[in-house]
């Protein structure tokens, strides 16, 4: 990848951009929406976000007076969005997805996730409960109402049954930062032409001070944060920092002008687990 405008192909052929903006644990109101214009004008295209972080009216805001003001369409934007664990199941499913349409003020979303897979943990028909829910997805996406869907968090043995249906996953965004590669996942994904999307890639910021990534990026005269996006672009998988500050907004996009090498690279892939949200998508019970 050598630039933002860079795009990935999903295995329905719709494209990606390479690197996304990220939203979660962005306050809601005013901190969201000068946020995501500051992405919007700083050259992202590609906004995630999800009905359970609870900011999408104010993502919408942002997106639609981005829109206006910036002179760009609305289809060079890539936005994703993901239903919530309480709203599983076909109609449940339906009726949030129109609820995160008319929140983010669009027509049509370009990517949608189930957030988080129901689990043996939780369910004993969870297997069932996840088929139930991608059939609406599936349902949404024949409709012309959403170009692309996929999962989060989903694992191996989530992923397996859905893979057999009529409509296979397109995206498995999942936690992926130095310390937390999650290989089998991220193996499987690539093997079944699934797109895999980092969400944290700073490891919920506790990347920032690690030694091993602060002696690498002073190596390349970049921040500890931009040696984690373009370690992520070089694992081929597909990044979304977060950040409210305008400085760090822009300095997330400055990454494709340098290359980590070979060596710095297999360091940062052999770390250690040294943080992150902690949340296995088997145990999760919310």
């Amino acid at each position: 990848m050598k630039s933002i405008n860079d795009t990935v192909l999903l295995n329905n052929k719709y494209k990606i951009p390479c690197l996304g903006f990220g939203t979660w644990q962005t306050p809601d109101g005013e901190t969201a929406i000068k946020a995501v214009k500051c992405a919007i004008e700083n050259g992202y295209r590609h906004i995630d976000d999800a009905a359970g972080y609870g900011n999408e009216k104010s993502v919408g805001v942002a997106i639609e007076e981005a829109l206006a003001e910036c002179n760009i369409k609305r289809e060079e934007l890539f936005i994703t969005s993901k239903v919530w664990n309480t709203e599983r199941g076909y109609e449940k499913t339906i009726e949030a997805f129109e609820k995160t349409l008319k929140d983010l003020r669009l027509e049509y979303l370009d990517l949608y996730l189930i957030h988080w897979p129901a689990n043996a943990k939780q369910f004993e028909n969870w297997d069932e409960i996840n088929l139930d829910t991608w059939r609406a997805m599936t349902d949404l996406y024949k409709d012309g109402k959403i170009k692309a869907i996929g999962v989060s968090n989903f694992l191996e043995h989530h992923l397996k049954s859905l893979l057999d249906t009529e409509i296979k996953p397109m995206v498995n965004q999942i936690e992926f930062h130095p310390g937390m590669m999650q290989k089998e996942t991220v193996d499987f994904c690539i093997a079944n032409n699934i797109v895999v999307e980092a969400w944290s890639p700073l490891g919920t910021g506790r990347m920032l001070s690690n030694d091993v990534l602060i002696k690498i990026a002073k190596k390349y005269n970049r921040s500890v944060a931009q040696i984690c996006i373009r370690w992520a672009l070089q694992n081929k998988v597909v990044p979304l920092p977060k950040s409210i500050t305008p400085s760090r907004i822009i300095e997330n996009t400055q990454v494709f002008d340098f290359e980590i090498e070979e060596m710095d690279m297999v360091a940062i892939n052999n770390m250690k687990y040294c943080g992150g949200s902690g949340l296995n998508p088997d145990e999760v019970d919310f």
